[in-house]
């Protein structure tokens, strides 16, 4: 009978989650009903909405509950199928969660295509992550030709992305990062046309120093003090789009923006966003940054680390900076 070893959730952490948060369990693998696929998951997705899913709180998904298996991406094989939409070899991308091997009715799960694009990509640029900044942009942020747009965590798997994306469209793209090398890496790899480096000087000076016409969209992944700064630069009609506030997850209570009169008096918008509610429209952007990454215009990068035990060393890159692009654990 086949074993799997499982990462649950033990208890909910006050602040930074501690090793203790989850355990790792081994338990064995039952038989499949009707209607059922076995999928050996081969690659988990780590992002930081993990962390605001172990909270009891009310937000646009149910909080992991005590002793469930740990919410995640995944990509995986079907070994065993009483499905007839899946086949025995296929690879699907779905909600597989932290652990080995996952029991499905087969909802939520779609064909990865078989092509020349790495498999980790498809829980990447085309995956949740990649969905997140080309709607994000696009549709919440609505870009033009022309825009001044700025993006915080722009070496991570979404900010990386939806800079990319606006080079393409023609806008100016600015980036935020922590350290030289993710400012270095944002300008000479992904193409940006300037980095503000966080860690090493006053993000509002380099604001002013990069965007010296001022902002038209801010694509936000951080929240906090960058937020507050990046209200200061709003033009005529700015777009904020509110899609992450990483450096707020872990803190006991949130702290919102206290420039947030510069949106009434440059007429500007903030609105949140939530990937999810774009689900019918992701074969067309998947079939248009496909097309992208083949021709090489767009730049897709995962970080990844082996061995399911390893989860909770993994997990914490997410937040300690320790990483760029996507991060994905290799199972």
């Amino acid at each position: 009978m086949l074993k799997n070893k499982i990462v649950k959730l033990a208890a909910r952490p006050s602040g930074f989650p501690s090793e203790n948060t989850w355990t790792h369990d081994l338990e064995d693998i039952g038989e499949i009903n009707d209607g059922e696929v076995l999928l050996k998951n081969l690659y988990v997705s780590l992002d930081p909405a993990m962390r605001g899913w172990l909270n009891e709180t009310r937000s646009y998904i149910p909080p992991v509950q005590i002793g469930e298996v740990m919410r995640a991406g995944t990509i995986g094989e079907v070994i065993e199928s009483k499905n007839t939409n899946f086949n025995k070899g296929d690879i699907l991308s779905g909600w597989g969660g932290v652990q080995q091997y996952s029991i499905s009715d087969g909802k939520g799960y779609f064909k990865v295509p078989s092509s020349k694009i790495p498999l980790p990509t498809y829980i990447g640029t085309l995956g949740m992550p990649g969905m997140t900044a080309y709607f994000g942009i696009l549709e919440v942020g609505n870009i033009k030709e022309g825009d001044t747009v700025l993006v915080s965590a722009a070496a991570g798997a979404v900010g990386s992305i939806v800079g990319q994306i606006a080079k393409i469209k023609g806008c100016k793209v600015v980036g935020i990062a922590g350290g030289k090398e993710k400012c270095d890496y944002v300008i000479n790899e992904l193409g940006f046309d300037g980095c503000i480096d966080y860690k090493n000087e006053s993000v509002k000076r380099g604001i002013k120093r990069e965007c010296q016409d001022g902002i038209d969209v801010y694509f936000d992944n951080v929240g906090g003090e960058i937020l507050d700064a990046a209200l200061v630069f709003l033009r005529m009609g700015a777009r904020i789009v509110i899609c992450g506030a990483i450096s707020q997850y872990n803190e006991m209570s949130a702290k919102g923006p206290n420039n947030y009169l510069s949106l009434l008096v440059n007429r500007a918008t903030m609105k949140g966003m939530v990937v999810l509610d774009f689900a019918k429209k992701y074969p067309l952007a998947t079939k248009e940054m496909t097309e992208w990454i083949l021709d090489g215009t767009l730049k897709s990068k995962e970080d990844v680390y082996e061995g399911i035990e390893n989860f909770y060393e993994v997990f914490k890159k997410l937040f300690n900076g320790n990483k760029k692009g996507k991060l994905i654990l290799k199972l």
